[in-house]
């Protein structure tokens, strides 16, 4: 009581930090909010997380959005960039800080302090001890000793005095720093988060075909510079056989700086570009709005001969085919083309699922046929006469969605993580294993006292104890 009244405010403060009640309900505060701020998606539309309130708690419209304007408030639809949040990793720092630098130096003693001969009374009382006696010569089972305990990983010491000579010897004591590698490892990974916090972002830049942006938009609002332009040379879906199902989509992205291209590449799914530690994902796509009067049609058009060229058009233009007196005109065009039940085409959607273009084709200035040219399906092609016009593209009416990145603290992050697992093999895979080993000569005989101590996985030292115990009263060498 006495003790509890002569503490000083500091001594106070720093005991309750120094507190591993503290640190357990810190960390589980965190993680909780961590929960919810999994649940609500962060830095979104509201309307998202209005349809996600309802769907998971079967809320009306009105009520799922005043609920969500109460989280919004209290910071959960922007959670990790709220002050309380901040403040929670800034307690768990100084309490994990405080935590370590109240014990660390009792561990460090520890860990200095070599290893000393111990008298045979004091091995007696160890909590691993093995004895035997065996009719052989001290200086014999000194020498089988020395090299059983260099097999099976320690380099002993001698020592001799009244009751005997001893081995001596440790391996393993920096293994009782794991837990404060554990600890640097955790402050090093919350270094790393609040940097990408404050000097990342998420953003999404969508791009169509053939444009320039110097920016990423975090929301409708708010334009992040990227420092250089980044244009997108081409857009490209590939659809499942007879689906409008995405199997995959790509982007042709050059990065340009000062007027001079210094990148390209061609992203997809789980194949972005990075640059400047910037990294861009492809996310998504759609169509350019007012944009499908707009584009430009690629066409390659074909001959009976062979002769080919590649046409590029737009809507109401006409080309002709090479080696032929045979123009086509580019009548219509539909960027989901459908057939009813009567045979009549018609366009089922607003997306470019399944892009068709009309063409009429004449020759001497007279009509000779006509018809629907589909992207997905080469067959359409072929013309009666042997002629082919390939429809290879419609570009610049699509554009591609982008998931921009920046985490300047990710490397720092990835440093935690590799700190992070040394510290925990070390803190759950090795010990400070200590041995004693006494040998000393009774009546023709040679008495063998072994003592041994270990911080952690006491029964896996003390099978090779048990080894080492066989080894000198076989009187034969071996061992792992």
């Amino acid at each position: 009581m006495e003790k509890e009244e002569n503490k000083t405010l500091i001594d106070k403060i720093w005991a309750m930090f120094a507190s591993v009640k503290l640190a357990v309900v810190i960390f589980s505060l965190i993680a909780l909010t961590s929960v919810v701020g999994t649940v609500i998606e962060q830095q979104v539309e509201p309307e998202k997380n209005v349809k996600l309130l309802m769907k998971m708690f079967g809320m009306g419209h009105e009520t799922a959005h005043s609920f969500l304007g109460v989280l919004d408030k209290l910071g959960f639809t922007d959670m990790y960039h709220s002050w309380w949040f901040l403040a929670l990793l800034l307690l768990f720092a100084t309490n994990l800080i405080i935590c370590s630098l109240d014990r660390l130096p009792r561990v460090l003693k520890l860990v200095k302090e070599k290893v000393r001969p111990l008298s045979p009374e004091h091995l007696e009382k160890m909590s691993i001890k093995k004895t035997f006696s065996q009719k052989d010569k001290a200086s014999s089972m000194k020498a089988l000793a020395v090299s059983s305990l260099t097999r099976i990983g320690f380099k002993p010491l001698e020592s001799s005095g009244e009751q005997g000579m001893q081995l001596y010897a440790e391996k393993g004591n920096v293994t009782r720093l794991g837990v404060y590698i554990t600890h640097l490892s955790i402050l090093i990974i919350l270094i790393g988060a609040v940097l990408g916090i404050f000097f990342g972002y998420n953003a999404v830049l969508n791009l169509p075909e053939g444009e320039i942006s110097t920016f990423a938009y975090k929301d409708r609002d708010t334009k992040i510079p990227l420092g250089f332009d980044l244009r997108c040379d081409n857009f490209e879906v590939e659809y499942y056989p007879n689906s409008d199902m995405p199997k995959a989509y790509k982007s042709w992205l050059t990065v340009i700086e000062n007027g001079r291209e210094v990148m390209k590449k061609t992203i997809a799914v789980n194949d972005p570009l990075k640059y400047r530690g910037i990294t861009f994902y492809q996310s998504s796509f759609g169509t350019v709005p007012n944009g499908m009067g707009n584009g430009i049609l690629v066409l390659n058009a074909v001959s009976g001969s062979g002769k080919s060229e590649q046409i590029n058009a737009k809507i109401g233009t006409s080309f002709s085919i090479p080696g032929t007196a045979v123009t086509g005109r580019i009548a219509d065009f539909s960027p989901a083309l459908s057939v009813d039940q009567t045979g009549k085409a018609f366009t089922y959607g607003e997306g470019m699922t399944n892009p068709a273009v009309f063409v009429e084709f004449a020759e001497a200035g007279k009509m000779k046929y006509s018809g629907w040219l589909l992207k997905r399906y080469p067959q359409t092609w072929s013309l009666p006469d042997g002629n082919r016009v390939e429809f290879l593209d419609y570009w610049g009416v699509e554009y591609t969605g982008m998931q921009v990145r920046k985490d300047p603290g990710v490397f720092i992050v990835y440093l935690g993580c590799m700190i992070m697992a040394l510290g925990l093999y070390m803190t759950f895979f090795m010990s400070h294993k200590r041995i004693w080993v006494n040998i000393s000569e009774e009546k023709g005989s040679v008495k063998v006292l072994i003592g041994a101590s270990a911080n952690k996985n006491r029964a896996a030292f003390e099978g090779k104890i048990e080894k080492l115990v066989g080894m000198l009263s076989a009187g034969q060498k071996g061992g792992k």
